[in-house]
């Protein structure tokens, strides 16, 4: 399947008391064979399409990273970034496509189908799941909503073997601003302690249930 990269420019962010950290855009990953070569453990966001995760990266990374769109649903690739704090092991950071938006119909929904079950079913050249965490990204402002509650379960029931994801929205819920900046520290710590854990065993080439809308 075709990937669309962009010019790979390392970029590096330090604000004063703050950990310098090195960024940069990887690749686009329309289907599932695009998925990068390199050996890197990963951390995912996934979320519906205007949920803001591109904000969440650009503040996170502290410099403007992640292409952002005006149109919820436009895009239906996996960006990959690779990120390294000061004093941490580099690492894979994931834009998974937004869900919640029918644009292209039926073909894109199961293109958007096949590129998510093959994201979280891989194993990684290791041997276990490259991911190490997902977070599911869920706007404070608009709670309950019927497409967040199903790719929360969705999320739990392929990936219970990570653990900081379980049923129900019963899990760890951490406040996090792109504006204010509120909870980055903290997101900061959750990815660390992630990336440090153990590959764990791919359980999920057995499920045949659907991924979220």
């Amino acid at each position: 399947m075709p990937t669309w990269p962009r010019p790979r420019v390392p970029t590096r962010s330090r604000t004063r008391g703050l950990a310098r950290i090195t960024a940069s855009f990887v690749t686009s990953v329309a289907g599932p064979g695009g998925f990068p070569k390199e050996a890197l453990p990963e951390i995912t966001f996934i979320g519906r399409s205007n949920v803001g995760k591109s904000s969440l990266i650009n503040a996170l990374t502290r410099v403007a990273l992640a292409r952002t769109s005006a149109a919820p649903g436009k895009t239906r690739l996996a960006n990959y970034y690779r990120l390294q704090r000061e004093g941490e092991a580099p690492f894979f950071l994931v834009d998974l496509p937004g869900y919640g938006y029918a644009r292209g119909g039926q073909k894109a929904a199961a293109e958007f189908d096949a590129l998510v079950r093959a994201y979280f079913h891989r194993d990684g050249r290791e041997g276990g799941s490259p991911v190490r965490g997902a977070f599911l990204l869920v706007d404070s402002r608009h709670p309950g909503i019927e497409s967040d509650s199903y790719a929360w379960a969705w999320l739990a029931e392929r990936q219970r073997h990570l653990r900081e994801i379980e049923a129900h929205h019963q899990g760890p819920v951490l406040p996090v601003s792109a504006v204010s900046g509120e909870g980055l520290d903290e997101l900061w710590k959750q990815i660390a302690s992630l990336l440090r854990r153990p590959p764990l065993p791919n359980r999920n080439k057995s499920s045949r249930s659907t991924s979220p809308p």
